[in-house]
């Protein structure tokens, strides 16, 4: 999950909820939103592999 934070810059956040905090895990943040799924794809792959 990809958001634009007010510096212009792209943050990839976690799909699921922290249930104890109730906030998503920050998984990184990006100058260019291609940068970010980029990312978010080496992501799942990792989790996959």
């Amino acid at each position: 999950m990809i958001r634009k934070l007010a510096s212009g810059k792209y943050r990839l956040y976690s799909r699921k909820k922290n249930p104890r905090t109730g906030k998503r895990r920050n998984l990184g943040t990006f100058n260019t939103r291609k940068a970010a799924e980029k990312h978010e794809r080496a992501v799942q792959y990792f989790k996959r592999h």
